[in-house]
């Protein structure tokens, strides 16, 4: 007999590895009324893996506007759990409208954590990660990736990209442009036996897989930029005097502070010098 709660059950499954399927996803899984997939293909492995059958239903970007209004129907009175090919649901998958509108419906939406290779990737990396951005797949045409990696060269985090071996080397020299030549690692067959990261500069990782695409499903994940250089004397002077032609001293020398970072009662009696 089931014992789940009607309502919508989002399932991470492995990313390589089956014996990262949780006890508690396994479960679910095996109980659910229905299975939202992205390919019935490799779900039906999961389930045989598990000793399960289930009934499934294609859920993908290509029939998402379809499908969804009948699994929100179906989730009233059943069980369905949404799963990817491999992850978290809705990590590069699609799935949050399908959550939007079940919570809007008033069905449970109820969560089973597990395998994102994202995550995994920074773990494995080396690099800093109390600020990190998904980034999911970069465009493929050179213009319109290149202008996604200007968006964010700025941003103070670690920054995730999702990519394949065949494009892996232009990637890789497309953010070394972009970013500047920063650390960065390639990881790749993340939890699998040929688990690896390869790091270096992004230069030096772009011209390693130039001749030599790797296979598998690869993250790539480059190093935050470094942090700007003290502001020197002159570049407070220059500020101060353009803050001066708008603003009393004591505003001026708040407004400067809080633009480079240097101590304000220091730069407002360098304003006063300046007035004077």
């Amino acid at each position: 007999m089931n014992s789940l709660d009607p309502g919508l059950y989002i399932v991470a499954t492995p990313i390589g590895n089956l014996g990262d399927l949780s006890p508690r996803a396994a479960e679910i899984l095996r109980q659910a009324d229905v299975i939202a997939v992205e390919d019935t293909r490799v779900t039906a492995g999961l389930l045989r893996h598990i000793g399960a059958k289930r009934p499934m239903i294609p859920y993908h970007d290509h029939n998402a506007a379809h499908v969804r209004p009948q699994l929100i129907a179906r989730m009233a009175s059943e069980a369905v759990a949404l799963v990817s090919d491999a992850g978290t649901p809705l990590i590069s998958d699609p799935g949050f409208k399908l959550v939007r509108e079940a919570r809007a419906a008033g069905h449970a939406v109820v969560t089973i954590p597990g395998p994102c290779a994202a995550v995994a990737a920074l773990t494995l990396a080396g690099l800093p990660t109390d600020r990190f951005l998904f980034m999911g797949f970069l465009p493929s045409k050179e213009h319109a990736r290149a202008e996604a990696i200007a968006e964010v060269a700025a941003v103070r985090a670690t920054l995730v990209f999702y990519e394949s071996g065949p494009r892996l080397a232009v990637c890789l020299a497309a953010l070394a442009t972009g970013l500047g030549d920063r650390e960065a690692a390639v990881t790749r067959e993340i939890t699998k036996k040929f688990e690896e990261a390869v790091t270096g500069t992004l230069s030096s990782l772009a011209a390693r897989y130039a001749d030599a695409p790797p296979k598998g499903e690869i993250v790539v994940v480059v190093a935050p930029p470094d942090p700007p250089a003290p502001a020197s004397e002159a570049d407070a002077d220059a500020a101060l005097a353009d803050a001066l032609t708008r603003l009393p001293a004591s505003k001026a020398a708040g407004e400067v502070a809080r633009a480079l970072g240097l101590d304000r009662k220091a730069l407002y009696a360098r304003a006063l010098e300046m007035k004077g």
